[in-house]
């Protein structure tokens, strides 16, 4: 299957935007990539580099083939609740993550050039948990933004 832009599909076909997406809420749609992840956990995946020391901007714009945001991506039932893409700003978005969420499952710097699946299942599996409530995690999520 190959992966085009709205633009490019519309030149080749009617594309109807106002379609009702199926609403999901953010653990379901969290739970939906973790068991994505899981069917297949010892499959390695691309991680991005430095995500922590980008400017906004260009870490929203950051992007990877085969990473878990692409496993996120290939998926039809995410797409159609509303995932454009696979990159980092959408993910963020989209799973309603913070950047030290998202920077746990994808960085290079926890885990090298590649991640297991299973692995990057775990740390989405936490951000599920719930955000922690303590003075210096609410800190660390206004940050984030």
């Amino acid at each position: 299957m190959k992966h085009r832009a709205l633009s490019q599909l519309q030149s080749v076909a009617e594309v109807d935007q106002d379609y009702p997406r199926p609403v999901m809420a953010r653990n379901e749609r969290l739970e939906r990539w973790v068991e994505l992840l899981e069917q297949n956990p010892d499959r390695r995946l691309s991680t991005l580099n430095q995500t922590e020391y980008r400017p906004a901007r260009e870490r929203a714009a950051m992007r990877s083939d085969d990473s878990p945001i692409t496993v996120a991506f290939q998926d039809p039932i995410l797409r159609a609740a509303g995932l454009e893409n696979d990159s980092y700003g959408e993910a963020k978005q989209f799973f309603e993550l913070t950047d030290h969420q998202l920077h746990r499952v994808i960085c290079y710097c926890h885990f090298g050039a590649t991640v297991s699946a299973g692995t990057a299942a775990y740390h989405i599996r936490k951000a599920l948990g719930g955000r922690a409530r303590g003075i210096f995690a609410r800190l660390r999520d206004i940050l984030d933004r």
